[in-house]
């Protein structure tokens, strides 16, 4: 092929010549590879397609477009074997091309595999800690998987240029002040990197987890190397930095199970008798289908002479849910109490006494009279 190319470009310069022999071999390679590449992922997708598991649907469509280049690319060095001009070309964007292709495809398996990983984390069900502990360490593990594969792959684009190379040797060669440089430059994203190492480690939180930061109360949405998500109950988002869960405190409600205990404080009159009260609320509670059963009780905590306080405890199997059953408790039993019960609600008490008489005195002329003739006395 490459001498019937080169009978019909005869006339042309030679230079010409090898220029449009190297761009038609090159196109005719690419398009080889491409109906090859077509092909093979045609037969693949029904295969996959037939199968049961959605893992191999995931990584045949994120390896689709990747090898779809990298065909290309397999097709113009096999067509640069037979044109010296191609295979020129080749040679000098191949430190280029390569790297970037390689790179793309394990970023392509590494993200299949983590979306396959992430489907059998389901965390739908009600008790849901273990998978949300796996999709938080597939998160920040792919994210910090993806950070190490592009820096390779820079740092291979880079070193293939002659000049890159000798800029390393020299800045090598006087390291001492440009490591003090580049390592303060980099400390925040080297602290950033550990502290998602850290997070993956240690897990104080993880994804679907309710926690309260800032007097804020959401679920954690996203938690990338150096930040993290906050859902909050009114559909914010708070942005945290990752070293505030590392460094300061604060609340986690599910950190090691999603159920909570929670109470509802009424204030009754003293004399209020408990035990009527105390009844209905086990009623109400226990026959409610917020309430899971674990825990319930009545409590006197306190008490003055105008009330005294009134504990309700209750549990629930996550904060979304305790939170709707207090508010249910308290509504119903304060209306109970309205309703069967007046008097047990807290009122101020007042002694009523007789009015005052009291006697008409001087006016102030008279008064400020008074006072000269007492000091005219003097």
């Amino acid at each position: 092929m490459i001498a019937l190319l080169e009978r019909y470009v005869g006339v042309l310069p030679d230079w010409a010549a090898q220029v449009l022999i190297a761009l038609i071999a090159g196109t005719i390679g690419a398009a080889i590879a491409l109906v090859a590449h077509a092909v093979l992922f045609r037969i693949l997708r029904h295969i996959v397609q037939s199968s049961a598991s959605q893992s191999d649907d995931i990584l045949v469509a994120r390896l689709a477009r990747p090898t779809r280049w990298a065909f290309v690319a397999m097709g113009i060095v096999l067509a640069a074997r037979q044109t010296p001009a191609l295979s020129d070309f080749w040679e000098r964007v191949a430190g280029f091309v390569m790297p970037l292709l390689v790179g793309w495809i394990a970023i392509a398996i590494l993200h299949s595999l983590v979306d396959a990983m992430t489907l059998r984390a389901d965390i739908s069900v009600e008790d849901n800690r273990r998978a949300r502990r796996r999709r938080t360490r597939l998160a920040i593990v792919n994210r910090i998987a993806t950070f190490v594969i592009v820096f390779l792959m820079v740092s291979l684009m880079l070193f293939s240029i002659p000049g890159v190379m000798k800029v390393g040797a020299t800045l090598m060669a006087s390291a001492g002040l440009a490591a003090l440089a580049v390592g303060a430059a980099a400390q925040p994203a080297l602290k950033a990197l550990i502290g998602g190492f850290q997070m993956a480690l240690t897990e104080p939180i993880t994804i679907d987890d309710v926690v309260i930061i800032d007097g804020e109360w959401g679920r954690i949405e996203e938690i990338r190397t150096t930040y993290v998500v906050v859902n909050l109950w009114d559909q914010r988002r708070l942005v945290v930095p990752t070293t505030r869960f590392l460094e300061d405190t604060f609340q986690n409600w599910t950190k090691t199970t999603s159920q909570l205990l929670g109470t509802v404080m009424i204030y009754l009159d003293p004399a209020t008798d408990l035990a009527p009260i105390r009844e209905e609320y086990t009623r109400a509670v226990t026959g409610h289908q917020l309430f899971d059963g674990r825990a319930q009780v009545l409590q006197v905590t306190d008490h003055n002479a105008e009330a005294m306080e009134v504990r309700l405890l209750m549990s629930a199997r996550n904060g979304p849910t305790l939170f709707d059953l207090r508010c249910a408790m308290r509504e119903h039993m304060l209306d109970w109490i309205r309703r069967e019960m007046p008097e047990a609600l807290a009122r101020r008490r007042t002694l009523q006494v007789a009015p005052v008489e009291l006697a008409a005195g001087p006016s102030i002329a008279e008064a400020v009279a008074d006072l000269g003739d007492r000091r005219a006395s003097r």
